[in-house]
């Protein structure tokens, strides 16, 4: 997830040094196409590898993915042209989408019942402590945008080793591991047990996109589909823009990195509540409220904020909220469908949204180029989260869902 989180804010502090140098070809409409295009690898990752987790495991999958990202990474510091240097942001997010939702898959697969929120939350404020790192290390490194690349491949390629000896294989979808055990010995031998005795999925349980047709599932995917469009455009077009929207507003190029810095630190606070407030109080409840005060602040944002601490504060608090808002969505999806369709049901969220997270950085990037960014950009980002709140109101807290063995199931 740290990984996931540099590449979210990576482009956010090499584009305004790219632009303002020209290098590589670079202008306002290039650097739109290189962050759009890197989007779309990581959403036809999410949608079309990261479900194979179901069949081939997450371990695996997270293995390979990693090395893939890793290697295309730093192949970026070898481009010569805004051609080459978005054909390998393409490569690069092929394996970088598969792992958010491989990643939340596996936590899910050994959270205790009734912990699917602070173990979803958890899981993602690697996310955000990857951009918050990112950002920092923009603040000392750029402009020498090639360094950003060099230390987010070798983070991962280090990362690679401990993947592979260190994580277990996931436990076979029909095992649930109980909310309180004596020890995390006794955990681990109950689990064995289960999974010594527990029968091999069915070749026609095995999960795919046509599960999610299927009653009760469409209305949800639906929703969740929107919900997580709105919100991942929340998500990339603040964090590839937000310098360049601030420089727009007449703040200085450091004042806008610095923003986008506390805007992610503020996403691993709204982390760690939100988790805890969603098992305690339901996930549906705390992921509209969470997106109702992500409109509010994003719209607040568009007034311009002479005092700096008041700036910090508002960007801060703005970042609790909308980052969080999307992990709620996924935390939600882990516990509407069942452990057979996790993975897929997850790279469908994180697909869709993905299409969302092209969209935002294009239109914001647009607004850029036309010379109106502030404050319309903001004006855009709070209407996005008006309209997740709409889909989110119509899918349901839980689910009674009836397998094809004609047990009921339900999703709580």
């Amino acid at each position: 997830m740290v990984l996931d989180g540099f590449d979210l804010v990576v482009l956010g502090t090499v584009i305004p040094t790219l632009i303002k140098s020209q290098e590589l070809g670079f202008d306002a409409v290039g650097a739109t196409f290189a962050a759009t295009i890197s989007l779309v690898g990581v959403g036809l990752g999410a949608l079309f590898i990261a479900p194979l987790s179901d069949r081939l495991g997450r371990r695996n999958l997270l293995v390979a993915c990693v090395t893939w990202f890793s290697i295309f990474t730093i192949a970026v510091v070898f481009a010569t042209n805004v051609a080459w240097f978005s054909t390998f942001r393409l490569l690069a997010g092929l394996g970088l989408g598969a792992c958010l939702p491989a990643a939340l898959a596996y936590m899910n697969d050994y959270a205790p019942a009734g912990t699917a929120g602070k173990s979803t939350t958890r899981t993602m404020t690697g996310y955000h402590v990857g951009a918050v790192a990112t950002a920092f290390l923009a603040l000392m490194v750029i402009p020498s945008w090639r360094t950003m690349f060099v230390v987010g491949g070798l983070a991962g390629l280090v990362l690679v080793p401990f993947l592979w000896f260190k994580l277990p294989e996931t436990l076979p979808p029909v095992i649930h591991i109980p909310a309180v055990a004596k020890s995390p010995a006794a955990t681990q031998v109950r689990a064995e047990k289960a999974a010594a005795t527990a029968p091999a999925p069915a070749a026609e349980e095995r999960a795919s996109f046509r599960d999610l047709g299927r009653k009760p599932y469409p209305l949800i995917a639906a929703g969740v589909a929107v919900a997580s469009f709105m919100g991942l455009l929340l998500v990339y077009g603040l964090n590839t823009w937000l310098p360049q929207l601030m420089a727009s507003a007449g703040y200085s190029l450091n004042a806008g990195l610095a923003l986008l810095l506390v805007l992610n630190v503020g996403a691993v606070v709204g982390l760690l509540i939100a988790g805890v407030l969603a098992d305690r109080h339901g996930t549906k409840r705390i992921v509209l409220l969470w997106f109702g005060l992500s409109a509010v602040f994003l719209a607040a944002l568009s007034i311009q904020i002479q005092n700096e601490v008041v700036l910090y504060a508002a960007v801060f608090v703005t970042g609790v909220f909308v980052f969080s808002s999307q992990v709620l969505v996924y935390a939600w999806v882990s516990q509407l469908f069942p452990v057979r369709l996790r993975g897929t049901a997850l790279g469908f969220a994180a697909g869709v949204g993905r299409l969302g997270a092209i969209l935002g950085p294009a239109v914001t990037g647009a607004l850029v180029a036309a010379g109106i960014a502030y404050p319309w950009g903001f004006y855009v980002f709070a209407a996005a989260a008006v309209l997740a709140v709409l889909a989110l109101a119509f899918v349901p807290q839980t689910v009674a869902a009836t397998s094809r063995t004609g047990a009921s199931v339900g999703h709580s």
